[in-house]
C-alpha cells in the first residue's frame, strides 16, 4: 500500500513563498506619498485655472493626506520595533537616500493644509525643513568622503539635497516668504547641476545599470520641473525664459524616459517605480502655472494633454501598487536578512 503523504509536506511552492516573512516598510514608501500629494497640488492648480470640481480636488488632497500619515506611521513603527531593519536601511549607498522622501512629503502636506490652517502648515514646514537639512547634510556628506561604488551612483543621490531645496522653495514662496524661498532654490539648483554630472559621468563609465536599479531614472524627471515649480513660486510666477528652459529640459527627459522605458520596464513592477511620479506630476504643475500667468494658447494645450497624460500614468501606478497589495507582494520578502534593490 502506498504511504499517505501529508498534506503538509506536499505544500506548494507558492503556499511557502507566501508565508515567506516580509521585510519591514522601506523608506521608498515615502515616493507613494510625494507622487500623489503632487498631483494632488496639480489638482489645486487645475481648480484655479480650468475651474476643475472643487470636490475632486479636495478628495485628491484628502486620499494624500491619509496616504502620507500611513506612511509616516509605519516608517516610525519601523525604527521603534524593527530598529536594526531601518540602521541598515540608514548605512545603505542607495536605499539611505530615498529616506529623504520623507521630509520632502511632509513639505508637500504643508502645501495641502495650507488652506484649512496655517498653524499646522507651518508647523509641518518647519519640521520638513529642520528634517532636510539634517538629513542632505548628513548624506550629502557621505559623496564626499568617498568609497563609493559609481554604479550605485542614480538620480537617487538628488534626493537628499536637490528635491528637498526645491520644495522647500516652492513651499516658502506659498507661504509668502519668497526671499526665504530664493534661498533654498539656490541651494537646490546648484546641487542639481554637481550631481547630474556625476549621475552621467556614472552612466558613461559605469556598468549598465542593474534592472532592479532602473525604475530610479525616473526621478531624472523631476529636478527640472520641480525646479521650475520652486522658480515661478520665488520669481513671482512670471514666465521668463528660465522658466520656459526649465519647462523645456523637462520635456527634453520626458521623452528620454520614454526612450528608456522597454529598458526599464524589464524589471518587473515594484513600488521603486514610483520614482516617476514626482515629476510626471510636477510637469503639467509647471505648464499650467506658466499658463495661469499668461503663457500663450500653445502652452494651453501642452498643459492640458501634460495634465491628463499625469492622472493616467499615476492611476497606472496606484492600479498596480493595488494588485501588489492584493496578491500579498507590496512589501518584499526577507532575503537572507538583507536589502536587496530599491524599493
Amino acid at each position: 500500500m502506498a504511504q499517505q503523504v501529508p498534506e503538509s509536506e506536499g505544500m506548494s511552492d507558492a503556499r511557502i513563498v507566501m508565508s515567506r516573512p516580509r521585510e519591514p516598510m522601506p523608506a521608498g514608501f515615502f515616493g507613494m506619498a510625494v507622487g500623489i500629494l503632487a498631483l494632488a497640488a496639480t489638482w489645486r492648480v487645475g481648480v484655479r485655472l480650468w475651474h476643475l470640481p472643487v470636490h475632486a480636488a479636495t478628495a485628491a488632497t484628502a486620499l494624500a493626506l491619509l496616504i502620507w500619515v500611513t506612511v509616516l506611521a509605519g516608517y516610525a513603527r519601523k525604527w521603534r520595533i524593527q530598529r536594526e531593519a531601518a540602521i541598515a536601511e540608514w548605512n545603505h549607498p542607495i536605499h539611505s537616500s530615498l529616506i529623504a522622501l520623507g521630509p520632502v512629503s511632509t513639505m508637500l502636506a504643508s502645501q495641502a493644509v495650507l488652506s484649512w490652517s496655517r498653524y499646522v502648515a507651518i508647523t509641518l514646514f518647519a519640521v520638513g525643513v529642520a528634517t532636510q537639512l539634517g538629513l542632505g547634510v548628513a548624506l550629502h556628506g557621505r559623496l564626499w568622503q568617498g568609497g563609493r561604488r559609481m554604479e550605485t551612483i542614480t538620480p537617487v543621490v538628488y534626493l537628499p539635497t536637490v528635491a528637498p531645496s526645491f520644495v522647500a522653495a516652492a513651499t516658502s514662496a506659498a507661504f509668502g516668504w519668497p526671499s526665504l524661498g530664493a534661498l533654498f532654490f539656490g541651494a537646490g539648483m546648484l546641487a542639481w547641476l554637481a550631481n547630474e554630472s556625476l549621475i552621467l559621468q556614472s552612466a558613461a563609465e559605469a556598468e549598465p545599470v542593474a534592472a532592479p536599479l532602473r525604475p530610479t531614472l525616473g526621478i531624472q524627471l523631476a529636478p527640472p520641473v520641480v525646479g521650475g515649480v520652486a522658480w515661478l513660486g520665488v520669481s513671482g510666477g512670471v514666465p521668463d525664459y528660465f522658466a520656459y528652459g526649465l519647462l523645456g529640459y523637462g520635456l527634453y527627459q520626458a521623452l528620454l524616459l520614454l526612450r528608456l522605458l522597454p529598458w526599464i520596464s524589464k524589471q518587473p513592477f515594484t513600488p521603486s517605480y514610483w520614482g516617476f511620479s514626482f515629476g510626471v506630476a510636477a510637469l503639467p504643475t509647471m505648464a499650467m502655472l506658466l499658463v495661469e500667468h499668461g503663457a500663450s494658447d500653445l502652452f494651453k494645450v501642452l498643459a492640458c494633454t501634460l495634465f491628463i497624460a499625469a492622472n493616467v500614468v499615476i492611476g497606472i501606478l496606484i492600479l498596480l501598487t493595488i494588485n501588489l497589495m492584493l496578491n500579498g507582494k507590496l512589501l518584499p520578502a526577507v532575503q537572507s536578512g538583507r536589502l536587496i534593490g530599491p524599493r
